[in-house]
């Protein structure tokens, strides 16, 4: 089956929250799917803080969806809600916000765990295999999937890129969830959304993020990821 075989849910009426939505990932998350003209929920630790991003990216052009800002629980009442906090306040954030991320809600965790030295970055040992199986640990009512994990926020948050050329590759175990997420991914112009395989696959993908970085830095590039055949 080809890629343009596989049927993908129409996701323009779904709100989109981030949470870290002041953040450089969550920030150019928010304007390409405002970009797209979803409505999107921009979250964060303090209520003033989300409204000023949410008012900044308004005035950012080509923006064409409703931008609401607010504090971190304020976006998770979002359709759709996507988890762009630091690697260091990921568990300490999910869990706060559990009680709200309940009724199979969809969440997207695009949380990379790295570590970095002299030698550069490194993955870091997560207990749980990877941020998003830590999510779905913190999160038993939710369906959580992995997304977004190389897609870089220069590229995202610059009004003069058209189109973001890559791929994103979805993970998780709700078949619906996925399909949404891929859709969702494939609302912005350039991206593609590609089923990756079960959460427990989580960790080597947000893993690979460290090699994409090593390639920006020798090439001076914004490297993604590009999957051949489909």
């Amino acid at each position: 089956m080809s890629y343009d075989q596989i049927e993908l849910p129409d996701v323009s009426a779904l709100s989109v929250g981030i949470i870290g939505g002041t953040g450089p990932q969550g920030r150019g998350l928010a304007y390409r799917f405002a970009r797209a003209g979803q409505r999107v929920l921009v979250g964060s630790r303090s209520t003033e803080r989300g409204e000023q991003a949410a008012e900044e990216l308004r005035e950012l052009p080509g923006v064409q969806g409703t931008v609401e800002g607010g504090d971190n629980a304020f976006a998770a009442g979002a359709d759709v809600v996507v988890i762009a906090v630091p690697w260091e306040g990921h568990a300490a954030t999910v869990a706060e916000l559990a009680p709200q991320l309940t009724g199979g809600r969809i969440v997207v965790d695009c949380v990379n765990p790295l570590g970095f030295d002299k030698q550069g970055p490194f993955p870091l040992r997560v207990e749980e295999g990877s941020a998003a199986e830590q999510a779905a640990g913190l999160l038993p009512e939710a369906r959580v999937c992995a997304a977004f994990h190389h897609v870089s926020a220069v590229l995202l948050a610059d009004p003069a890129v058209d189109a973001v050329d890559l791929d994103v590759l979805v993970l998780g175990d709700d078949r619906d969830a996925t399909l949404q997420v891929q859709a969702l991914a494939g609302r912005i112009s350039g991206m593609r959304g590609v089923f990756a395989g079960r959460l427990r696959n989580a960790g080597q993908v947000e893993a690979l993020t460290a090699n994409l970085i090593a390639i920006n830095k020798r090439y001076k590039a914004h490297a993604g990821i590009r999957v051949t055949d489909l």
